[in-house]
């Protein structure tokens, strides 16, 4: 992390602190074997057996547990202690114009514990080669999108666009944080690109879009794939003769073909998905779609007129949205129908995308070169910003579980963006 910057705001004044800033990162080196033998035999706590000080120890802050000893740094990022959550991103470099390779988009992790970014493993290469094109002449104005959302402590990377304006991706690309893995999910009866993609009670859908051109069955059509349920069938069939059928199932589909102009984020929230078809200040329309009742409804007026920008759900509770003309983040409230304001900062301005978990909505500016973190827990809001590793710009930002340190520990990005 570059530079930091805490902040307390309310409706009336801002008072601002800014710390000492830091002058190197750290790097988790390897320490000589012995070395290594002599912590891993270290008690955590004198006079318990381990397993009973983790117990006492997962009740302690791991911000400073990780202060404390080498041995407690390490069971902070062991799979036997409770994960904390991170921020993780997809990073393309700044310099980038025009085709993307499969190595320059990076999917990476913001760890709040040691405020370093380090880089999480890249997904298998696809059959054939993944090549994504996020910038065209015919689009001087704009970036092609990248979709992904997060489901189950997991991150579904699922649409974006590849070179002839066809669908990248023919199934979804799942990363677990706690095992390090990539997976592929199912694929899809109509892959597609500049969709609207979301996740609702473990459950993926994606509707409406195009594929290699504009087809109206498409545009109407809605899939779903119930992941926590495949994940259970595929213990099964490891533990037996049962098969599985990983899939997409197709739901009832939309009413017309509108949510195919652009890339949409479909928010769960309380048991729907809440949609509308164009980003920003401009002229929209909204729907959402009923998980309970496979049916569609009209969204609230309130709801409708105040939805200027790119908007996250809390526990699929309460909505966030971020006015990014205005730079204000609301939350929205459903008794009122009606957006009420939480912070107002120019670092909200022309905000791009936003994530939402544990008490926290992270927010990522026009330029995507830093992400500024709002604590929603307390009144009146407090928010500092992470700075994006030197040279890239955040095209995605989720928060999910830590990654668990490997015998190699993490790879700090440092020297390497």
């Amino acid at each position: 992390m570059n530079k930091s910057t805490t902040s307390t705001s309310s409706s009336s004044s801002t008072t601002t602190t800014t710390p000492k800033k830091s002058k190197h990162r750290h790097h988790l080196h390897h320490q000589p074997q012995q070395q290594q033998e002599k912590d891993h035999h270290q008690s955590l706590l004198p006079g318990l057996p381990d397993h009973i000080a983790q117990i006492c120890l997962s009740h302690v802050q791991p911000s400073l547990l990780y202060s404390v000893s080498k041995s407690w740094r390490r069971l902070i990022y062991s799979p036997s202690f409770p994960p904390f959550l991170s921020i993780y991103a997809i990073l393309l470099p700044k310099q980038t114009k025009s085709n993307i390779l499969p190595n320059s988009i990076r999917f990476c992790c913001f760890d709040p514990i040691s405020a370093l970014w380090n880089a999480v493993p890249q997904p298998p290469p696809p059959d054939p080669p993944l090549s994504l094109l996020l910038h065209h002449p015919s689009f001087i104005s704009r970036r092609l999108p990248v979709q992904s959302v997060t489901v189950s402590g997991r991150l579904v990377f699922l649409a974006a666009t590849a070179n002839h304006f066809v669908p990248a991706l023919s199934r979804p690309l799942i990363f677990n944080p706690l095992s390090q893995n990539w997976t592929y999910g199912p694929p899809l009866a109509a892959p597609r690109r500049w969709c609207a993609a979301g996740a609702s009670r473990g459950v993926v859908y994606v509707a409406s879009g195009i594929g290699s051109h504009y087809n109206p069955e498409v545009a109407r059509s809605v899939e779903k794939w119930d992941l926590e349920i495949n994940h259970r069938r595929s213990v099964i069939k490891r533990r037996g003769p049962q098969q599985t059928t990983w899939k997409w199932e197709k739901i009832e589909g939309m009413r017309d073909g509108k949510f195919s102009r652009e890339a949409i984020d479909a928010i769960g929230w309380r048991g729907k998905l809440c949609m509308v078809n164009v980003k920003g200040d401009a002229a929209k329309e909204g729907i959402i779609y009923n998980v309970e009742n496979d049916g569609w409804e009209d969204m609230p007026g309130g709801m409708l007129m105040g939805w200027k920008g790119p908007a996250a759900s809390m526990n699929e509770e309460i909505i966030y949205m971020v006015d990014e003309s205005k730079g204000v983040l609301k939350k929205y409230d459903r008794e009122m129908d009606t957006w009420v304001e939480i912070l107002e900062d120019d670092s909200l301005k022309g905000a791009d995308y936003i994530a939402a978990a544990g008490g926290k909505v992270c927010v990522v500016g026009g330029a995507g070169d830093s992400i500024l973190v709002v604590d929603v827990r307390v009144t009146p809001s407090r928010f500092w910003v992470v700075d994006t590793p030197v040279g890239s710009q955040a095209i995605a930002v989720h928060i999910l579980p830590r990654m668990n340190q490997t015998k190699n520990g993490l790879s700090s990005l440092e020297g390497l963006c």
